[in-house]
């Protein structure tokens, strides 16, 4: 008799291989909106607070910078240009010799003669009146000066024409807008001579090309070189335009040697971004400190949320949950939270910038001014932030993920 063949159960084998997709731990993370409305909710407000505040103030911190610095770089060419005078108490004047010699200074790429005399002209068919102060100048003068009229142009080469101020204007009863432009204006100007004397110059006929509309800005008005009947005897200053950036320091040693007096807008925008990097910072500082109060509250949540789910934990890993399963199911919660918080953050701070930003530009058009942005919010840092919130939510989920990927279901229910 042969003996009997007993066949072997085959083992039971275990798919270690198996985790949770993306979706699927998507979808089980949502579900907290459902299970804990009110604490998913409270604990976004509490990171969108936090986000917030930092987005609030350090876009108030580049507002300031964009109005400070943008004032003064208001052309690239100005940015290079500096400005020589000789100082009143030296008794030196510039001449159209002088400005010819400094013209042959290595690193000079232009030069634009300022002239400066009293004038008399009569706008339209008012009657003829005094403006203190006529600048006669070469049409390079805007750029490298970095001015631009409020209203209308600068006159060019091509297109010549007057630019007065706002004051200018209000000597002859003529509101400063748009109305003004070309309008003719003739006149003459007053030449000083160096023995004292004065001679005058008559002003060919001319359009209103562009208005200053700055109270602060003296009775003035810019007509160019073209317009007059004999050139200036004598300058003010000299706008002088450096080849590049890398020539202006070398150009400020040598011109001060010369006895002239040197102001440099480079010198102002380095002055001017100090202080706007270093009043950014303070602001961002107190907006971290809100950022981190809301943080501490998120990994409070996530604790409290960790030891109420003990047993579900244990549930999961019954029914084949990996430690990593329950660990990214956390992250990904805490993720959600922390993303969800930077967009409501970086919407409440734009709102409240952009909010603000509408109540001053109204009324400071309602008082004739021009339009003004406080708040200025750059895309890179919008999107720093995102990614600042997100990590968050992801550094504030980890103690707990890591504590529920440690727990056994024998522990879980034990706990339970």
């Amino acid at each position: 008799m042969e003996p009997t063949i007993t066949k072997q159960p085959e083992k039971l084998k275990v798919d270690t291989g198996h985790k949770l997709s993306v979706w699927d731990l998507l979808k089980l993370s949502l579900r907290v909106f459902r299970t804990k409305p009110a604490r998913t909710i409270l604990t976004i407000l509490g990171m969108s607070v936090g986000i917030g505040t930092v987005v609030f103030l350090v876009s108030l911190g580049y507002g300031l910078q964009y109005i400070l610095i943008g004032r003064l770089i208001t052309s690239e060419d100005s940015l290079i240009t500096i400005e020589a005078s000789y100082p009143s108490e030296s008794g030196k004047s510039i001449d159209a010799k002088k400005v010819e010699e400094t013209k042959h200074v290595q690193g000079i790429a232009s030069i634009s003669p300022v002239a400066e005399f009293m004038g008399e002209v009569s706008i339209g068919d008012k009657s003829r009146g005094i403006i203190p102060i006529m600048r006669v100048v070469p049409a390079t003068y805007f750029k490298m000066a970095g001015a631009s009229p409020d209203i209308g142009e600068a006159f060019t080469e091509d297109t010549p024409g007057a630019v007065l101020s706002a004051k200018a204007l209000m000597l002859f009863g003529l509101p400063a807008d748009k109305s003004i432009l070309g309008e003719e204006i003739t006149g003459s100007v007053y030449y000083q001579k160096p023995d004292g004397s004065t001679e005058e110059v008559i002003v060919s006929r001319m359009k209103i090309r562009g208005i200053f509309t700055d109270d602060r800005e003296d009775p003035l008005a810019y007509i160019p070189y073209t317009s007059v009947a004999q050139p200036p005897t004598y300058f003010k200053s000299m706008l002088i335009k450096a080849r590049d950036i890398n020539f202006v320091e070398p150009l400020r040693d040598t011109l001060e040697k010369e006895g002239f007096l040197i102001s440099a807008k480079v010198d102002l925008v380095k002055q001017a971004r100090k202080i706007t990097n270093a009043l950014t910072t303070v602001l961002m500082v107190f907006g971290t400190a809100a950022l981190i109060v809301s943080a501490i509250g998120m990994f409070n949540t996530m604790i409290v949320g960790f030891l109420e789910r003990i047993y579900e934990v244990g549930v999961m890993k019954s029914l084949g949950a990996t430690d990593k399963d329950v660990q990214n199911l956390f992250l990904m919660e805490s993720f959600i939270i922390g993303f969800l918080g930077g967009v409501s953050g970086v919407l409440l701070g734009m709102g409240g910038g952009s909010l603000i930003n509408f109540v001053m530009s109204s009324l400071s058009k309602g008082s004739g001014g021009l339009t003004l942005t406080l708040f200025i919010t750059p895309t890179w840092f919008i999107i720093a932030t995102l990614i600042l919130s997100s990590s968050i939510g992801v550094i504030s989920g980890f103690y707990p993920a890591r504590r529920a990927s440690y727990l056994s279901p024998r522990e879980a229910f034990v706990r339970k």
